[in-house]
């Protein structure tokens, strides 16, 4: 099923760079593309050259880096096998076809690991990238544009085509009903605006909204470790939050402290200043601009929330502590920015979670205590619990979703009884 397109439709082509391209023509060459079969040696050679590759150009990017650790050859393996474990004696592993990629703008790298995970599983890709340009996305398209010139790689050109234009729902409806699997990811009005172009009937969907994450620390457990542990968490800690500047979708905004009140109070002033040596140490700096914006973020926390302070470390770090659990879901700054509660037990946060939340970043607890609170909230949210550090760190598991599966077609296969 496809829309009728006007001949004035036109996309930029950013992979294959060959600039300005009529629609019709981009799809026309998707739809003839060659395939592979899934975890095919070309796709994953492809893959671990495009890692190699992108890891030396991007030294000194920590977001490239860890996208290109995340690729590398060990890690192709592995996914190839969990793969493979999906298959049953009457079930066949195949491709879905194509997939529609709405990748959102505020995470440069997140479109890599959305196609990577549908590429490796043998479908043909077409990535919509946003307009604004970064150099982080322009090194990552130029790294792709010089892997796919290699010959040994032949076979998978023309099957990915990563594309820009503005905001034209004629486009977003072509691109749709082309579709046999549709990702969106960003916020619940990108959702809304691309679901308002359909899909084909037999087209499946993946949506990655707004979401909010949160940490948790056991502070007894905290302040019994040295103070080389504490430094190391800090660093963690500054991995999952001033990444994107806080505004990941697994980025913690909320730091839970567990325990008694002298063992909250007393932790909570480590670590904040672990981690205020941490951004100075990093050179992690923000603008005039940005400050000011925290400061008036935070003042107006202070009247909307039940807020005790606003503790302004430096322009990088500023702490608002919570009398209760508050609804601070909604707008916010980012860039250094903390709510902050403290809480007798893991549990007591059961009552407060929403489907939105989406990631705990933990540290101190057992993972019986992990799998209890996991228990308690029998699916009212929360997707993934993760160690300090682990916050950003791409994986299979996504929003509830198992990536593997939901870019695989199982063909049921049942053999002539004999």
């Amino acid at each position: 099923m496809t829309a009728a397109l006007p001949e004035t439709q036109h996309v930029t082509l950013r992979l294959p760079a060959r600039g300005r391209q009529a629609l019709q023509d981009v799809l026309a060459d998707l739809r003839g593309a060659s395939t592979l079969a899934p975890y095919d040696p070309v796709i994953l050679e492809f893959c671990a050259a495009f890692a190699q590759r992108l890891s030396r150009r991007a030294r000194g990017i920590p977001e490239l880096q860890a996208l290109a650790f995340w690729m590398r050859r060990a890690e192709l393996t592995r996914l190839k096998a969990d793969f493979e474990g999906l298959a049953t004696e009457r079930t066949v592993l195949m491709p879905r076809g194509l997939v529609f990629h709405v990748p959102p703008a505020n995470v440069d790298t997140i479109f890599i690991y959305s196609w990577l995970m549908s590429v490796l599983a043998g479908n043909r890709n077409v990535i919509r990238l946003s307009s604004r340009e970064t150099d982080q996305m322009n090194l990552i398209l130029e790294v792709l544009n010089e892997t796919l010139t290699e010959d040994a790689f032949a076979p998978l050109r023309g099957n990915t085509v990563m594309l820009s234009y503005g905001h034209d729902q004629t486009i977003t409806t072509a691109l749709s009903l082309a579709a046999d699997v549709r990702v969106i990811w960003g916020g619940d009005r990108t959702v809304a605006t691309i679901r308002q172009s359909p899909l084909a009937p037999h087209a499946t969907e993946l949506t990655f909204p707004d979401r909010f994450s949160l940490a948790a620390v056991h502070s007894g457990r905290y302040l019994a470790e040295t103070e080389e542990q504490h430094r190391a968490l800090a660093e963690h800690f500054f991995n999952d939050a001033f990444w994107f500047d806080q505004l990941g979708c697994s980025s913690p905004r909320l730091l839970v402290w567990v325990g008694d009140e002298t063992d909250v109070q007393a932790a909570s002033q480590t670590f904040f200043g672990h981690l205020q040596a941490v951004t100075t140490a990093k050179g992690y700096q923000v603008d005039t601009a940005t400050a000011i914006s925290k400061l008036t973020f935070g003042l107006r926390a202070a009247l909307d929330h039940p807020v005790e302070r606003f503790e302004r470390l430096s322009n990088e770090v500023a702490v608002l502590p919570l009398t209760r659990f508050a609804e601070v879901r909604g707008e916010f700054c980012g860039a250094g920015l903390f709510y902050q509660l403290a809480a007798a037990k893991l549990t007591d946060l059961v009552p407060h979670i929403e489907r939105r939340d989406q990631t705990l970043s933990h540290h101190g607890f057992e993972p019986e205590e992990l799998r209890q609170l996991v228990t308690a909230l029998n699916g009212r949210g929360l997707d993934r619990l993760v160690p300090f550090g682990e916050a950003l760190n791409f994986n299979r598991y996504w929003d509830g979703h198992d990536l593997l599966q939901a870019f695989t077609r199982r063909v049921y296969l049942q053999p002539e009884a004999r």
